[in-house]
């Protein structure tokens, strides 16, 4: 409903409705449309980090470099096709949320650090089969490809052009290529 028709527009009645049940269904899970939202929230969270789960079991299985794991995962969170844009708009409107309530904010940040954990560990991998170079701080460059995914999903907004979709893409991928410019030895 978010995505159709965006966040003001959401209530409880209307998600009642939408899903063919009662008021007092919907509100013996969700009592406040925050809830609503928050939970919103963590299943298309859950979505995207369900699929970069499966691009990292792929390169295991296919023996693919991190770094093209890095630039599909980071790229699953830029608003660049139909999916995406609607994951977007989601979280959009639960980052406007987050300004007013404590527990959405908690729930934001803990997502941005997650993020950040799962891009320290594939640097500090990287760094281990030659990837990465050695004097690498694995925390450091999970912020900048964080921050960069994040900034460019903002300025691409709901609705980007082709243009702006593929120049965003390969920001990211040269700036993923810049933190593992080198070759994985795992898999000579």
């Amino acid at each position: 409903m978010i995505t159709e028709q965006g966040l003001d527009r959401v209530t409880v009645a209307r998600t009642a409705e939408a899903a063919g049940v009662s008021v007092g269904h919907v509100q013996h899970y969700f009592s406040t449309k925050d809830e609503m939202l928050l939970f919103t929230h963590e299943r298309v969270v859950q979505k995207i980090l369900d699929r970069v789960s499966a691009l990292e079991e792929r390169s295991r299985i296919q023996q693919l470099p991190i770094r093209g794991v890095a630039v599909e995962g980071l790229a699953q969170w830029l608003p660049v096709d139909a999916h995406r844009r609607s994951a977007h708009r989601v979280t959009l409107a639960f980052v406007g949320r987050t300004v007013d309530n404590p527990r959405l904010a908690q729930a934001h940040a803990e997502t941005g650090r997650l993020i950040r954990s799962m891009l320290a560990r594939a640097v500090h991998n990287g760094n281990e089969c030659g990837e990465v170079p050695v004097d690498s701080d694995p925390a450091l460059a999970a912020l900048q490809l964080h921050g960069l995914v994040e900034g460019l999903a903002l300025q691409l907004g709901p609705e980007p052009d082709d243009t702006a979709a593929r120049t965003a893409l390969e920001l990211v991928s040269t700036r993923v290529q810049a933190v593992f410019p080198g070759q994985c030895r795992q898999y000579e």
